[in-house]
Parts: C-alpha cells; structure tokens; sequence
C-alpha cells in the first residue's frame, strides 16, 4: 500500500471543478456524500436544540420553562428530525455514498443521476420539515399515533408526514443504487467472500430502505389523507383501527432501528481489524449476521404493542422472536472481540471511538432483553427505561459508529490529518457524557418516571440532574470534532494514501481520490482483511 504525502496540485474530486453550480448539479458520488453531510449535520444540531431544551426543562420538577403544549412539541421535532432525517440517513447517505464505488472497484454508483435526485428528495423533505418546526411545529411524538394525529392535534401533521414521505423515496433510491452497484459492479476478482464488511451491512441496510421504507411512506400518506379527506382509516370514530396503524408503523420503524445501526456495526468491523493488524475473526459469521438482522428486523415489530391490546398469543410469539434477533447482534460483538484477542492494539480515534460503540451497543442490547419480555415490559414501558434503551442504541451506537467512521475515512475524503490528540479527547469526552446523560434514565424508568411528561415528582429530581449535567458534557463531546476537522481542512498534516495502513481498495486510491477513483479498473487478488501482508506506514510504526 501506498503511503505517499499528497500535493496541493494533485488533481482531485474537490478541485477537479470549482463553483456553486458544479457542487449542484454534481454526479460524482464523492461530491453528492459531502453534500449530504452538510445537511444531515444541520439537522443533527437542529434536532439537538431541541434536546437541550428538553434536558432544560427537566432540570426542575416543576414545568417552569416552556408550556406543557411547547414541551410535547419539543420531543415530537426532536424524534422526528433525529430519526428521518440525521440517524436513518447518517452513515450510508454520507460514507456510504462516498465509499461504496470505491469499495467494488468502481468509478461511480449505477445510477449517478438519481444519486443526486435522492439528495435534492432528502433537502425538499428537510425544508418542508424546517417549514413545520417554524410554523408551529408538531405535538403528535415522532410516532405519529392515532387517532391523536388524525383527528385531534391542531398542528403541522399534515405537513411533517409529507416531508417524512418525500424524505423516504430519498432513502429507496439511496438502497436501489447500492444493491445494483455492489450486485453489477464489482471488479474482477472481487467476489462476494472478498467483500468489505462494510459492504454487506450496506447492501442489508439497503434491502430494509427498498422493502420498509414504502411501509412507512404509504402509512403517513394514509395518516394525511385521513386528516385531509376525513377517511375511516385509523380513527376508531370513522370505523377506523389505530391498532392497525401500530403494526403499519412498526413494521418499518423497527427495521429502521437497524437501518440505523447495521452501517455502523459495518464501519466497527473495519475500523477493528485495522486497528488491531489482524483478519477479522469468523468473516462468514459477521457477514451472514448483518443478512439475519435485516431478516429478523422484519419479524420483531409487536415488541412494541404488548400494551396496545395485540393477543397473548402473539404478544409470545413476538417475545420469542425478540431475543432471536439479538443472536446475530452478539455474533458480531463475540467476533470483534476474538478479533482483539492478542493483536497489535493502537487506540486512535477511530478505535476509541469503535470501542465505545461495543460497550454502549452491548448495554443497549442488553436492556433489549428486558424490554421483549411481557412481565417486564408491562411494567416499564412509556418509561424512562426505553428512551435509555432507545438512546443507547440509536445514539451511543449508531452515532459512535458514525463518528469513529468519519475519524476512519478523513484523510482519505479531504486529504488531511487531524489533531489526533483533540480526537481521542472528543471519544472520551462522548463516551462520558453520554453515560452520565442516559444510564440515569434507566433507573428513572424503572423506578416508574413516565416518559414524554412535562412535570415529575421532586424524588426524581437527582437523576434528572444527573442526566443534564451529562448532556452538557456530551454537547461538548459532539462539538470539538466538528471543530478540529474543520480547523484540519486548512491546517492538517497531508494525509498519505493509506495513513492507517488499511485494508481495501478505497486506500489504493490517492488522497483526496480523483473524480473517477481509478485510473484503470482493478483487479482482486487477495482475501478481505489481509493484515499480516499489508505494511504499517512509516509514521504510524514511529508511534507505536
């Protein structure tokens, strides 16, 4: 592998064309994952505005910051531009738009046109979103129940589920082309036991976008139309059945939760091999894994009705399949781990950064368990302990893998190093923060703190506390990378073209890659993750 600093002449996608113009009307799917990452990071600092002013508010018992009425709003925007419009599209709209070519070997995704399409949809479905939040925003929770939303709240509910609709064909034409790409565009000798890890989870992660997402764009469509036209669809006073539109909308949301997960569990299993100089352990395992979940994501939605009326019978059957569907989670967690066992360990940033995911993904795993069994489940649902459940899979998951991939691919997307010092301080700083914001949660919840209330009794003030001083902290955490990585762009040491002696074939390519990756089309001719043949650079051995 080549680890040649790279030159300021050196021609690249970020310079090959200058201008607004040539950014928005850009094919290049290098240029389209930049132009995502942009946006998804506006609306994670929207949505985490409105987290702020929600620890806020339950620092006191008393609701002596906003109304009751702000407050439901409050969480409603939050979940609603956290879930469809940072989590769901995070890793495979930004790294997965930019890796994937390079992955297989090829110049661009199958479809370049319709790559751009997808982000205008994602920036139409955002606007229309940000028009809600400005004119009154939304009160129904992210989950849009009814008939709440169909018959009693006077808010944007029209308007947010039709930015939700737009938002998802964004996401089916995301899945369509990474399945043809890695289906028709492989390079020769890159079969399908070649493949990055990261691949698979991507191509898993598409099949939920292309099978899940028209679930849940025909289910709000059906929600506006009811409002809109007065249908007796979900409103029980029109002979309609909210029930049914509970498993409509679960059957998606809860494969969403892997859509948002599975990405990043591929990006651990690439930073994981790197960092500790081994092939990864069970490769067949960890790939078959990330086809199972999305398997099982499909088969698990009624978890979360066991209180919604749904049969003790299938309420047992839905048990069941709940602890099956962590098998292959922990498939994965067992392989990383044997694949540390007695490597070369280097904990940079992006490893730091893997290693908080597995902690908090095991502890948010674990606390599934609770959650699929009925007795339990009785007791503590619409509590505390599933937004702590909720949060340290979607959050410490998810956004640890997100963050751990962005440190992971830096140099090969800009060109530049970052202040490795700064990044190891940011993953210990996230990791702390978020532990003391959520894992007080779970013992609020268990203790019967309901969530989505705008008062509590005063006993829960303590853990309250707890969780927003913790906020503070991990806001910190959140805040330093997007400034170190922005000060690297200009101040950065030159990245080499494989800085971390990485496997794959995105690290043959120059640093920033050139508009068409390759200059001529590959060739595979070794096994994924062949560590013990592939040198560390010279800079990274002085470190060691």
């Amino acid at each position: 592998m080549a680890t040649a600093a790279v030159t300021t002449e050196r021609e690249n996608y970020l310079n090959a064309e200058y201008g607004i113009k040539s950014w928005l009307l850009t094919t290049d799917h290098k240029r389209i994952a930049l132009l995502y990452l942009i946006s998804i990071t506006f609306f994670f600092f929207v949505g985490g505005f409105f987290a702020l002013l929600i620890r806020l508010e339950l620092l006191t018992p008393a609701g002596d910051l906003v109304l009751a009425d702000t407050y439901n709003k409050l969480f409603t925007m939050h979940g609603q531009v956290m879930v469809f419009f940072f989590l769901i599209p995070s890793i495979p709209a930004t790294l997965g738009n930019f890796l994937v070519p390079m992955m297989v070997g090829a110049k661009d995704l199958a479809f370049p046109r319709i790559n751009l399409l997808s982000w205008y949809l994602y920036i139409a479905g955002g606007l229309l979103m940000l028009l809600c939040i400005l004119t009154g925003g939304v009160d129904t929770g992210w989950t849009f129940y009814t008939p709440f939303s169909t018959g009693f709240s006077n808010t944007n509910v029209t308007e947010a589920g039709l930015a939700i609709f737009i938002n998802g064909f964004s996401s089916i034409l995301t899945g369509l082309n990474f399945v043809v790409t890695i289906h028709r565009m492989r390079a020769p000798g890159m079969t399908w036991s070649r493949m990055p890890l990261f691949l698979w989870s991507t191509y898993a992660t598409s099949i939920i976008f292309l099978l899940g997402t028209p679930v849940i764009a025909i289910t709000l469509l059906l929600v506006v139309m009811e409002r809109a036209f007065g249908l007796g669809i979900f409103d029980p006073t029109r002979g309609g059945d909210p029930v049914l539109f509970q498993h409509l909308f679960w059957f998606y949301s809860h494969p969403a939760v892997y859509i948002m997960i599975l990405p990043a569990m591929g990006v651990v299993s690439e930073i994981i091999p790197c960092f500790s100089r081994k092939r990864v352990f069970g490769y067949k395992a960890v790939a078959m894994s990330s086809i199972a979940i999305a398997v099982f994501g499909f088969l698990v939605w009624a978890h979360h009705m066991f209180v919604a009326g749904i049969s003790l019978y299938a309420a047992l059957v839905f048990s069941i399949l709940s602890y099956l569907v962590a098998l292959p989670s922990a498939v994965k967690v067992f392989n990383w781990t044997a694949t540390m066992y007695k490597g070369s360990i280097s904990f940079s940033t992006p490893m730091l950064y893997a290693l908080g995911f597995i902690g908090l993904f095991t502890i948010g795993g674990l606390t599934g368990l609770f959650l699929a069994c009925l007795g339990i489940d009785v007791h503590v649902h619409d509590t505390y302990f599933v937004i702590a459940h909720f949060h340290y899979i979607m959050v410490g998951g998810a956004l640890m893998g997100y963050l751990g991939g962005l440190h992971f691919w830096w140099p090969k997307i800009t060109g530049r190093m970052y202040p490795e010092a700064w990044g190891r301080l940011s993953a210990m700083i996230v990791f702390i923060g978020f532990n003391l914001t959520f894992f007080p949660q779970f013992i609020l919840g268990y203790l019967g703190m309901p969530r989505r209330y705008w008062q509590y009794p005063p006993e829960f003030q303590v853990l309250n506390v707890f969780s927003t001083a913790g906020a503070s902290i991990l806001a910190v955490g959140y805040l330093l990378p997007m400034v170190y990585l922005l000060w690297s762009l200009r101040y950065g040491k030159l990245a080499g073209d494989n800085p971390w002696g990485a496997s794959g074939l995105e690290w043959t390519t120059q640093s920033p890659p050139t508009t068409f990756n390759f200059d001529e089309t590959p060739e595979v001719t070794w096994e994924a993750y062949d560590y013990e043949h592939i040198p560390l650079p010279m800079e990274v051995t002085l470190e060691r």
